[in-house]
């Protein structure tokens, strides 16, 4: 089992409960985690998760729709990669720097999905 990783990828996006959180948007960060088979050992990027597709795929999910809640963002993130990349398993962590009105660093959602 290979674990692919991109940590902190930075996404614009529009979500949030507040008008002027999907007015003004703000920069999202993403943890994601995916456990995939071995084919990347053949050292050839054609038998492996592209990390670029990935990071490309959050950025369709977020720039498609508007969430509410950084649970639903995550959780359709963690869905669009399932279904799109040959993995195992995969967790997607979504952080939302100064989170309105509350006084903490982030806020964060965390989603994991089989295959």
């Amino acid at each position: 089992m290979i674990v692919v990783e991109l940590e902190s990828l930075e996404v614009f996006g529009r979500h949030g409960v507040l008008e002027e959180e999907r007015r003004d948007g703000a920069t999202f960060l993403y943890d994601i985690r995916l456990e995939v088979g071995d084919g990347a050992l053949s050292d050839r990027i054609e038998d492996a998760v592209d990390y670029r597709e990935v990071a490309d795929c959050v950025r369709e999910i977020s720039d498609g729709q508007q969430f509410n809640l950084i649970e639903a963002l995550a959780a359709a993130v963690a869905d669009a990669l399932v279904g799109r990349f040959e993995v195992v398993r995969v967790r997607v962590r979504v952080r939302k720097p100064q989170p309105a009105g509350v006084p903490a660093a982030h806020s964060a959602a965390t989603v994991e999905r089989p295959r």
